[in-house]
This record gives structure tokens, sequence and C-alpha cells, in this order.
């Protein structure tokens, strides 16, 4: 098949989940096609059957904003009919699943549409009332859409209320490039930060945005630190980085706080790390999760969105009330003493991911569905 797949290019979940579906679709002998503003974050190599097509955005005197959607659209259509696409994988409901459907009527070829929907577009966008009825439209003029978990669907319908069915079809990962197995890198990255084998690595990884609360993540982390010997790891960039950093001061703990910024190696920290902090007000799924859970790493969650879908209370790791980080540190200071209880929810994270979440599980649902749509 010859799909083209129209994501944000940025660091972020949806991004990332869209990169890695083309990837592990390009592997099977599909012809990918990456429409988007710039390179996807994680496409920085030449890879087989992976083709990328930048718009270029002119902003006009007569526009007061850059039109990135009619510009989108245009250069969807073209890359459509030059290469034949089959597919258009939009990854937003808005702007880039309207854009897919002004595409299909500009294009000369009879593209199929499939739009899957990732949170914001959702949750935040979705209570906007002028961009309500657009969501609407782009859901139920795709041939299909997905979410990526059950959480965000029955958002979707009490929020947007679509009159066609959504498919949950999780997030995964590249167990490639996430494996807890390399045990040389933890000790090879704790021998650079000058950390101590016996002290307990605690990790979060963002775009520092404010539904990722990581006020909370920090809160929590200065109360544990108070009985454990412990270093808590603030990989990503975002809006936020510089109130976090002026937050650790005033907590009195900015000495035992590590921002590394971006990292397009993240696997290389989490293995170095023993406990994973997700406590978003707002997560539609938590890809983050996966990666750290792969990896060997305990998770404590927030019980926001989809969170919940991937963690197991108890069994694979704890979830905590949003905001409730005194719960939190508790978790910690537990799974920091406890070795052998950190061990056991490891490895039973280690199995969940492995069994719901791996890659050729997942690519095998998005193949079943490219191909009915075209009746093969």
């Amino acid at each position: 098949m010859k799909i083209g797949i129209t994501c944000y290019p940025s660091i972020g979940g949806s991004g990332i989940v869209a990169t890695e579906l083309g990837l592990q679709l390009a592997k099977r002998d599909h012809e990918i096609h990456f429409i988007a503003s710039e390179t996807p974050y994680r496409l920085n190599d030449a890879s087989h059957n992976i083709y990328t097509h930048r718009i270029d955005v002119t902003s006009y005197n007569v526009f007061k904003y850059p039109p990135y959607d009619i510009t989108l659209a245009n250069k969807i259509a073209n890359v459509i009919d030059e290469y034949e696409l089959d597919v258009i994988h939009m990854h937003y409901a808005v702007p880039h699943a309207i854009c897919g459907i002004l595409a299909k009527q500009i294009a000369k070829r009879d593209i199929k549409i499939v739009t899957t929907l990732h949170g914001t577009d959702i949750t935040i966008l979705g209570q906007d009332l002028s961009l309500k009825s657009a969501i609407k439209f782009g859901i139920e003029e795709s041939d299909v859409t997905t979410s990526v978990s059950d959480s965000l669907k029955r958002d979707t319908y009490e929020l947007i209320n679509p009159e066609v069915d959504i498919q949950t079809i999780f997030n995964f990962i590249d167990e490639e490039k996430f494996n807890y197995l390399d045990a040389s890198i933890r000790k090879e990255m704790r021998q650079r930060y000058h950390i101590d084998e016996g002290t307990t690595v605690v990790i979060h990884a963002s775009n520092f945005r404010e539904i990722k609360r990581i006020d909370d993540i920090l809160r929590a982390f200065k109360l544990a630190s108070e009985q454990v010997d412990m270093i808590l790891v603030l990989a990503g960039d975002g809006p936020l980085s510089s109130k976090m950093k002026a937050l650790a001061t005033e907590l009195e703990i900015r000495h035992k706080v590590l921002f590394v910024g971006q990292q397009p190696h993240i696997g290389m920290y989490y293995l170095m790390s023993d406990i994973f902090m997700l406590l978003s007000e707002k997560e539609s799924f938590g890809l983050s999760l996966l990666e750290a859970m792969n990896c060997g790493l305990v998770p404590i969650g927030s019980n926001a969105g989809g969170i919940p879908e991937v963690i197991k209370h108890e069994e694979t790791g704890f979830i905590v009330d949003v905001h409730d980080y005194k719960k939190a540190s508790e978790y910690m200071v537990k799974l920091s003493r406890d070795n052998a209880l950190r061990d056991h929810l490891k490895h039973a994270a280690l199995r969940d991911v492995g069994e719901r979440f791996n890659s050729t599980k997942i690519i095998d649902q998005y193949e079943v569905m490219y191909k009915q749509l075209l009746g093969d």
C-alpha cells in the first residue's frame, strides 16, 4: 500500500506515534509518505520506503495569519496525485482531518481517509465552540476514525457527539529502541552523572506543559527525598522549563534535580532510572509510560484519562488522584525501600507491555484496517 501520514513534527506523543507507525509500516514494505511542516521528530535517518514532503507556508499581507491549513491541503493533494496514494492517515482532527478531506476533494484520486484522535484535539479544542462543529465534521467525514484510548473515545462522544463508530487502537513502542536488557548503559549513565547504584533515580519526560503537572512531581519528590537517597531527572523542554527550575530552587531541592533538556535517545535515561512519574491533569494515553515500563521502570501515574488503561494499580505500578502528590511521594518511598516489590512490579509491567502494547500486535490492527478500507 501507499500511505500518506500527516502529523505535527514536534516532540509529543501524537507525532512520535505517527512517526513510529510509518517506520513500522515501511518495514512491512508499504510505501510511506510523511507530509508535514518539518521532518517529524524521530525521523532523522534515511529509511527504506520512507518519503518526506515538507510544506512551505508563505505569509501574505492579505492574510492575518500564514495559511497553514490551505497550504497543507494543497500539498497533500499534490502528493496523492503524484504518488498515487491509497490512504492518507491524519493525526489530529483539527486541522489535519479537515485538511485531508479538502485534499481529497482537490485530488484526482478516490483516497481513503483515516483520522486518529490523540487527546488535545478533543479534550481541549473540543470545548471551544468555534471549533466543535469542525471537529465533528472531520471525524464524520473520515472513512475511519480511531482513538488511542477508551477514555479518549468516551470523551469524544461526550464532547463532540459524532454519529459514527470510533475504534480504539492503543499506542505502541519500538521494542528495539526501548529495551531494559542493556545493563551496561545503566552503569555508564550513572557514572556520567556521578550517581551511586544505591541511589533511587526518578524520571519524568514530557513537553513541559501545564497539564503535565511537573510542579506536583517536584513537590512529591521533595517529600520523598527527605526520607530516602533519591535523584530526580526531568527530561524535555517546553513553556514551563524556567518556571520549574525556579520552583526546584524554591523547594530547596535544585541540587537533587537534573534538568537534562530534550533528549533524542531518552531510552538511555530510562535505563539509568528506577521509577517513572506521570502525574498529568489530562492525558489521553501516556506513550512515555510504555517506553519507560519497557525499560524496566515502575510507573506512578495519575488517574487522568488513559493512564489507568496503561498502569494496572498495584499490579504493574501505582495510580494516584490528580494533584495528590503526597500519596505519590509515599509510593516513591515505598518503591525505593522495597527492592523486592519494585522488582516484582517491574517484571509484571514488562510482561504486560509486551502482551498488550507490542508493535507487531498494534501494527497488525492498523494494517487490517487499511486493507478493509481498500477492499483487500
